[in-house]
């Protein structure tokens, strides 16, 4: 499921103009190892998990995905740790779900492209604890 997986995008186009008609055709292939880390293909499930676990992320009941609430000193320091947590997000283009009360945030991960837990998760994770 996490293993390599490659896509293929075929695009063709006609443009007429007058008599003249140009075709463009042009196929895209690439290749993607899933883990986040080269050194550490395949990805171990279990092992990330389990460090996980060890800093207060738990499964969530019903689904394959991690949970965690962040308590902070006040609204500032919650707003700052989602600022920050935003940044790191968009430049993985993997987003969190989360709920912020003041001085609270409640983050859960899941991966939507593979319906479930992905070593994206662990990475953004591993991120938020490390702030």
């Amino acid at each position: 499921m996490f293993g390599e997986w490659s896509m293929s995008l075929v695009i063709l186009a006609g443009i007429s103009r007058g008599s003249r008609c140009l075709k463009f055709s042009s196929v895209i292939s690439r290749t993607m190892a899933a883990s986040p880390d080269a050194k550490r293909s395949p990805w171990s499930r279990e092992e990330d998990l389990a460090g996980l676990t060890g800093n207060g992320w738990s499964m969530v009941e019903g689904r394959d995905a991690i949970k965690k609430s962040f308590n902070f000193d006040d609204f500032n320091g919650a707003f700052g740790f989602m600022t920050r947590v935003a940044l790191k997000a968009d430049k993985m283009n993997h987003h969190p779900e989360w709920f912020n009360v003041y001085n609270r945030v409640d983050v859960t991960l899941s991966t939507h492209d593979v319906g479930g837990l992905s070593p994206k998760d662990v990475k953004l994770a591993q991120f938020m604890d490390g702030l």
